[in-house]
């Protein structure tokens, strides 16, 4: 098992002021961090590659799908940007030697219909991703879909669905993920949810239902692992936790009241609280 950290609670933007943070993640005992793809400087994620290498910290990465390139639009040409920013940022993974990119780009994130998905979202969705993945497996990456919960998506909220869509997509390179805080919201059953998605899954984020420090809220932890552990699931575990320090992500994940002492003392106990549940 790997343990990383989401690094959206610090930065939407991990550049060269981030070193000393990257190393004392290392000195924490975290195996890698998760990188948040939001810009295409190739230069600057090479030498983000580079840096991580030399402290031994391994990588992963996440990026988002918006409205001006909506892998699922109607508009033939939104769609065609989307596409083109998913592959953006596989060549930035390409650049720093990330494998995993994790993330709900399937489509764009806080966008709604007013409707469920549509035959023809559906499609658009399994073209769109089918030429990034194609794309990914040049490159070396996986891309690892996230399904949300209804509140920040309407396309894919449900470890049924995510399963559907990747088994019909039937791509090498496209997985999905497991992500605590969605499936604590949208799962009836989470063992079961786990166990269907089980043979798709490649990454596993551990989000409490707060969104800060895992172990100090309501998720059923126990069943969590336990079934984790039944399925035989062995990737990484990565804290997604969000604050206040960044305002356009406290604005996307509704994060208004400070729930944590300090950024080192969730990600401490948060390392601490997964290996005591897990080893």
């Amino acid at each position: 098992m790997k343990y990383g950290f989401n690094l959206l609670l610090w930065t939407t933007d991990v550049n060269e002021a981030c070193d000393p943070l990257l190393e004392q993640i290392k000195s924490w005992g975290y195996d890698g961090v998760e990188i948040p793809i939001f810009g295409y400087d190739t230069a600057n994620y090479t030498r983000l590659g580079k840096k991580l290498d030399s402290i031994g910290l391994e990588r992963t990465a996440v990026t988002i799908s918006t409205g001006e390139a909506n892998p699922i639009a109607a508009d033939t040409a939104i769609r065609k940007a989307g596409v083109e920013k998913v592959k953006q940022a596989i060549d930035m993974c390409h650049a720093s030697g990330v494998k995993l990119l994790c993330g709900p780009y399937h489509s764009a994130i806080g966008q709604f219909s007013g409707a469920g998905t549509t035959a023809d979202e559906w499609k658009w969705g399994q073209e769109s991703m089918l030429q990034a993945a194609d794309h990914a497996k040049a490159a070396g990456v996986t891309l690892v879909m996230e399904y949300l919960n209804r509140f920040e998506c309407y396309f894919l909220t449900s470890a049924v669905e995510t399963s559907r869509f990747i088994k019909e997509a039937n791509h090498p390179n496209l997985r999905m993920m497991y992500d605590t805080f969605h499936a604590n919201i949208e799962e009836k059953d989470l063992a079961q949810a786990i166990r269907t998605c089980a043979p798709y899954t490649a990454h596993v984020h551990i989000s409490e239902n707060d969104r800060s420090t895992p172990g100090e809220g309501h998720v059923d932890w126990a069943t969590t692992f336990k079934t984790l552990k039944e399925v035989k699931y062995d990737g990484w575990f990565v804290v997604e936790a969000f604050g206040l320090a960044l305002p356009a992500i406290a604005a996307a994940t509704k994060i208004w009241r400070r729930m944590y002492d300090t950024e080192e003392k969730l990600a401490r106990n948060a390392l601490k609280f997964m290996k005591s549940n897990w080893e």
